[in-house]
């Protein structure tokens, strides 16, 4: 079964086609980070009209890299939440025409579900349920447990700042540009002889939440800021405030994990979304857990197609099929 997906919840314009949800033929993604590095975050009026301008030739270069035409397809898949409204509306209706055109299957995905089906398109056994799903990104902070394919029971979520945005908002004030998450990763990197030993001598404080799964990210942001004043003494250097925050942000992820594997039986840890690519995280929960972890390849941690079409395929075989008078849910969410 081929599914052609589309993917325009944010800035990323993309499609892909994908077989039986674990061979990809074709992903083709085209950024716009350059575009909105410039503002210092993500525009969302700039995005969609760039979504415009991408969009037919990200899905005819899917289509021709995977040595596909239209009528081989069995199903069309796309986000339609949460996300941009204007950003997925782009994606919503060209899907809808390609299906009405075609007479094919139309799939409506959540953006966050997607992300964690990432972990279906690597080599090896598929996960075995039930699965801690770990899901951070910029706009995203949520723990699952997934029983099943479609079946989920949410644990927790962020309170405040996704961990993604709080990466770039930190990044902001540090001067490190955007993205964020990968600026703070690189200023934060440890050098010298003892580097891969090394830890922060600065300790950022940790939020403390009523609920035992649930994150909170504004009150480390503000202790960002308040260094980056002066407000608390001399201002470290940016190296050390950058590694300090990131600590901070993955020991909080890490212990309600591990906490959450303890608490609820699950077998397995599922890292996804676009922080799942700070590598300090993946180690970390590596170190900490005696569950195995899965993690995507970093090119499918950040917003792409091919796993919009993987979990479409489990969608199509359980038999979801949407109508034509699907809408855009921007504030969809997971569980």
């Amino acid at each position: 079964m081929k599914v052609l997906a589309i993917e325009t919840s944010c800035d990323e314009t993309a499609a892909a086609v994908v077989e039986d949800g674990r061979r990809i033929l074709a992903n083709i993604v085209a950024s716009q980070a350059d575009l909105h590095a410039r503002y210092g975050g993500i525009v969302p009026e700039v995005a969609s009209r760039k979504h415009l301008e991408n969009i037919v030739p990200v899905i005819e270069a899917a289509l021709e890299v995977s040595r596909c035409r239209l009528s081989d397809l069995d199903a069309v898949a796309m986000t339609y939440g949460p996300g941009l409204a204007g950003s997925l509306l782009v994606g919503l209706n060209v899907a809808k025409a390609i299906a009405m055109v075609q007479t094919l299957p139309l799939i409506g995905i959540n953006h966050l579900e997607s992300h964690i089906y990432a972990n279906w398109l690597v080599e090896g056994p598929e996960p075995s349920f039930p699965l801690l799903c770990l899901v951070v990104s910029g706009g995203h902070t949520d723990m699952v447990i997934m029983e099943g394919h479609g079946r989920y029971r949410r644990l927790g979520h962020t309170l405040d700042d996704a961990a993604g945005e709080a990466f770039d908002k930190v990044a902001r004030l540090l001067g490190l540009g955007f993205p964020g998450g990968p600026a703070i990763e690189r200023a934060a990197l440890p050098t010298g002889r003892h580097a891969a030993r090394a830890k922060p001598a600065l300790r950022l404080p940790r939020a403390r939440v009523a609920g035992p799964y649930d994150f909170s990210f504004s009150g480390l942001k503000t202790a960002v800021l308040r260094l980056v004043r002066g407000e608390v003494g001399d201002t470290p250097p940016v190296p050390e405030t950058a590694a300090a925050f990131q600590e901070a942000v993955v020991d909080a992820l890490a212990t309600k994990t591990v906490r959450a594997t303890q608490e609820n039986q699950a077998t397995e840890i599922l890292l996804a979304g676009g922080v799942a690519a700070n590598s300090l995280l993946r180690q970390v929960l590596a170190q900490r857990s005696s569950l195995p972890l899965r993690v995507p390849p970093l090119s499918l941690c950040t917003d792409n197609a091919a796993m919009v079409a993987s979990c479409a395929y489990y969608h199509l075989r359980q038999g979801q099929r949407d109508g034509l008078d699907l809408d855009v849910e921007p504030g969809l969410r997971l569980g």
